[in-house]
């Protein structure tokens, strides 16, 4: 099985991953980026030797601008994309999910994810926890992982799974980190969903932020690890009568002190800061913490 890597160049390298697989019956892609970088993706498909056109199935982990933005340019060349049953209607009418991301990014939207279009509903095919789906020669088995958001799904091919956000993100090998954008993220269940991907026992992890990792379990572990670290410290400093602006400072202060510590810098750190927006993983883990905790 081939897979090619692509780099969407999302302001700099190794922000945004995009996964097409050759099967028989064409190419598969897994996650479009996106709007904005949908011209690298589609430079990258054609490097690859394939254009838009034969890409006739994708798979997006979740609905989140950054993994599925690009989603309705693909539906316009043919393609039928996948995707959790929770995402499906904002795929079909995404005013809601725009207007979510219009509170979190403000005037950047544009900047950012381009232009947002609904996809066509006979272009939308909803996935089912634990189902095979065969095209080509190659069966894609999709697995429901909540946690990082209520809609996401791993793809495990051959051993490999295709991650999205739930095993967190990790660039040219530095430290691990759980990304925790509001609105829904859930502690327990995304405890549940490390286990899961662990009993699956893949060989070879592909998180959307960036690329392959071989050392499966201790990646796991230290996503695990880091993410109850974080969440328990955003729980005390609520606990302490912080306000949000004091733990976000603190927060980031804290996180850059950890990329330092690994050596991550110039490019790399601003790669992870891209991809994993400190302070937006502040509102993320307070607003789980006034949800269920406090």
């Amino acid at each position: 099985m081939n897979i090619h890597q692509f780099d969407l160049n999302f302001y700099v390298q190794n922000v945004i991953a995009a996964y097409l697989i050759e099967t028989t019956d064409g190419p598969v892609l897994i996650e479009t980026g996106p709007d904005t970088v949908y011209a690298n993706l589609e430079k990258s498909v054609n490097n690859a030797g394939f254009s838009i056109d034969d890409i006739k199935h994708v798979f997006v982990t979740h609905i989140h601008l950054d993994h599925s933005g690009a989603a309705w340019r693909l539906a316009g060349h043919g393609a039928t994309i996948y995707v959790h049953p929770r995402g499906t209607k904002h795929l079909a009418d995404p005013s809601k999910l725009i207007a979510s991301a219009e509170r979190i990014y403000g005037d950047k939207m544009q900047e950012l994810w381009g232009t947002i279009n609904p996809v066509p509903e006979d272009r939308i095919r909803a996935t089912v926890d634990g189902q095979n789906i065969s095209i080509g020669g190659v069966d894609v088995r999709v697995i429901d992982t909540p946690g990082h958001a209520s809609h996401h799904n791993v793809y495990i091919i051959e051993g490999i799974a295709f991650t999205g956000d739930a095993a967190g993100i990790r660039i040219a090998g530095g430290p691990v980190l759980p990304p925790t954008p509001p609105p829904d993220i859930h502690i327990e269940q995304w405890q549940e969903t490390l286990k899961k991907i662990r009993d699956i026992k893949p060989d070879i992890l592909y998180p959307t932020h960036f690329g392959k990792s071989v050392d499966v379990f201790p990646h796991l572990e230290e996503m695990e690890t880091r993410l109850l670290e974080w969440s328990n410290w955003i729980g005390e400093q609520l606990q302490k009568g912080k306000t949000d602006e004091e733990i976000t400072k603190e927060y980031e202060a804290v996180s850059k002190n950890l990329l330092n510590h690994h050596n991550i810098v110039d490019e790399l750190m601003k790669a992870y800061e891209f991809a994993d927006p400190f302070w937006m993983n502040v509102m993320g883990l307070v607003r789980y913490w006034r949800k269920y905790k406090l």
